[in-house]
């Protein structure tokens, strides 16, 4: 791995409008690259807006996704990208032939480097899941991306960076919805309203168990078990009809928060990942101790492979 400026942002987006949020990551990344970032990762469905595909029906979507690499809002990323000397990743909702996908692109100045489509989905019906790893060099590091539900499963991570991965770009929209966890829920759009007036309110359910605090639950831990540099990146305010909490970060092969977002506002952050740390970091000793005779068989078992939303069922199923 060689030394590289990573930035990761936070932003809100506006639901289907394509052409204000590339705006807003062309200007946020002119910031990135003025701080030294050589990479800007963007959230989930940047392009596009992901909540509100939910209320879609499949023309909708349709009418909504693009080819990749040959749809407009790729070419417009590799010229953000080319006229500030970066990579950039972001994301939309891609089309190849009559299925769709959730996909995070990957681009540079010099063109498309890689798409990874989201194994996981489940905010529309109309969306397949992508059936493959996705492994790519960037400025002499490997990388790779798991966007949002997919690094919940922690086999995804561990066989990504078992596929060589130094660094791992996760995309989300997540946090402040309902589930079983103790504290967790949604997150009064009144607070966000009143933000400029009462900033204090609306952080600290941010920073609770609705939002850093949850993340700080697992987020740590999938940089430290496996020994990696992790890019997190999260909207901030109003995506569809929820609120998200922003907090992108980037953290280290320790599970140490290296950068991390804490404005109410569109905002990014930079900071530099050395090769140094992946080696000296415990999920390096981890990896080489494995002894996968003991539970390969185990791992593979099948299972029923279904993504299950707390928030999205019905509220007579819920804590079921």
């Amino acid at each position: 791995m060689n030394k590289i400026s990573i930035a990761t942002a936070q932003f809100q987006t506006r639901n289907g409008d394509k052409d204000y949020n590339l705006s807003r990551i062309e200007a946020l990344t002119a910031e990135a690259a003025g701080k030294g970032a050589g990479v800007v990762c963007f959230h989930e469905c940047s392009i596009t807006s992901y909540t509100f595909l939910k209320d879609l029906d499949e023309k909708g979507i349709h009418e909504l996704s693009e080819e990749v690499p040959s749809g407009p809002s790729t070419d417009r990323l590799i010229r953000i990208a080319r006229k500030h000397d970066v990579a950039l990743l972001a994301g939309l909702v891609e089309r190849e032939g009559n299925r769709l996908y959730n996909t995070c692109v990957c681009v540079s100045g010099e063109g498309w480097v890689a798409r990874a489509r989201k194994l996981h989905p489940f905010i529309s019906k109309y969306l397949s899941p992508g059936e493959e790893y996705t492994m790519f060099d960037l400025f002499g590091c490997r990388c790779g991306i798991l966007i949002c539900y997919d690094n919940n499963i922690i086999e995804n991570v561990r066989a990504e960076t078992l596929l060589g991965a130094e660094i791992v770009f996760m995309p989300h929209v997540t946090g402040c919805t309902p589930s079983p966890m103790p504290g967790r829920g949604w997150v009064d759009r009144k607070l966000w309203d009143n933000r400029e007036n009462d900033p204090a309110a609306i952080r600290e359910e941010f920073d609770g168990p609705k939002g850093r605090g949850w993340l700080m639950r697992w987020l740590p831990s999938r940089a430290y078990d496996n020994g990696i540099y992790v890019v997190f990146s999260n909207p901030i305010g109003p995506d569809g009809n929820q609120l998200k909490n922003g907090n992108s970060m980037i953290l280290d092969p320790y599970g140490e928060i290296m950068a991390e977002c804490r404005s109410l506002d569109d905002e990014v952050v930079v900071a530099s990942c050395t090769p140094e740390k992946l080696k000296l970091a415990g999920g390096y000793r981890y990896k080489r101790a494995r002894r996968p005779g003991l539970y390969g068989d185990i791992l593979s078992r099948d299972n029923d492979a279904a993504t299950r939303v707390e928030w999205m069922k019905p509220k007579d199923k819920r804590d079921r």
